[in-house]
């Protein structure tokens, strides 16, 4: 039976509830969630990382369930994020780690290893393009992905997403969860667990605000700050892309791009998976973590 330990850790000015397993001189991984996940939607991967001998890391980032959350859009641009994870780096005392994201949280990772390469030792990307590729799609009249990412334009109003997602005990959100899933990926068990995290106080509104901040940067057609100087900024961190070909929101033409971008990866596909690919295939996932993990 693995134990968790739960801490409350300081970084980059805010405090982030982050759950840690494994063996505490096991090589440090660091898994970042995605919307509208916590740290547990790791689940599946935290014991068989452990048991492997990692020291696995997965913290609620900014905004969700047990984390903090600070008001205002601004705090949730994906610099800021990026360096949300450096500091948990520097306070569990990590000059470098893994670094696994789905989601959002891949979003985060891809721009962890673009500022920050030094600090990743190799990368794993789940169903997520490198991130100035949304904006890319759009402009060049990307139909399918324009079509798939209708939500995000939707999020941009103020309040009334909030209101429709939160009512009825987060409802709406469960829906979203399960519509754009495998029958069976997740279990009564795991949506009350769901329900717990997004009912927490202020939990709906930051989690919708990492979309908008999303809006004012990379979503659009101008390139983020950090990139501005650069036509094709690379990937120096050796990458593995993992993508569920069923996927509802971000369609499978990105994931070439974004390997394009990466002086070394290799990308797979699953062809039965939605978004959702580390519940759909877990033990497929897991087997690819660890093969690319390993030195």
């Amino acid at each position: 039976m693995i134990a968790y330990d739960h801490q409350t850790i300081l970084t980059n000015g805010v405090r982030l509830h982050v759950v840690l397993a494994g063996p505490q001189d096991g090589q440090p991984v660091i898994l970042l969630h995605g919307f509208p996940e916590f740290w547990y939607g790791w689940h599946n991967q935290i014991n068989f990382l452990a048991e492997h001998g990692y020291r696995v890391i997965v913290p609620d980032q900014r905004g969700y369930n047990l984390s903090e959350k600070p008001a205002g859009i601004e705090n949730y641009d994906l610099t800021i994020l990026a360096k949300d994870v450096t500091g948990l780096m520097d306070a569990l005392g990590y000059a470098q780690t893994y670094l696994v994201g789905h989601d959002w949280g891949a979003a985060v990772s891809w721009w962890t290893a673009t500022l920050f390469p030094e600090r990743i030792k190799k990368m794993a990307i789940l169903n997520v393009p490198y991130p100035t590729l949304m904006g890319k799609a759009y402009q060049s009249g990307n139909i399918a992905q324009l079509f798939k990412s209708w939500y995000i334009f939707f999020f941009q109003i103020p309040k009334l997403p909030d209101a429709m997602l939160g009512a009825m005990n987060a409802g709406g959100i469960e829906r979203v969860l399960l519509s754009s899933s495998k029958h069976n990926s997740f279990s009564e068990e795991d949506l009350v667990e769901y329900r717990r995290a997004w009912t927490q106080p202020g939990a709906i509104t930051a989690m919708l605000n990492w979309y908008r901040a999303a809006g004012r940067t990379f979503m659009s057609l101008r390139p983020p700050k950090e990139t501005a100087q650069q036509t094709a900024p690379r990937v120096r961190v050796p990458t593995l892309i993992l993508w569920g070909e069923r996927d509802v929101a971000l369609d499978k033409s990105l994931a070439q791009p974004s390997l394009d971008m990466c002086e070394e990866g290799r990308v797979v596909f699953f062809p039965k998976a939605t978004h959702w690919v580390q519940h759909d295939e877990a033990d497929a996932v897991n087997a690819n973590l660890i093969e690319h993990l390993r030195d």
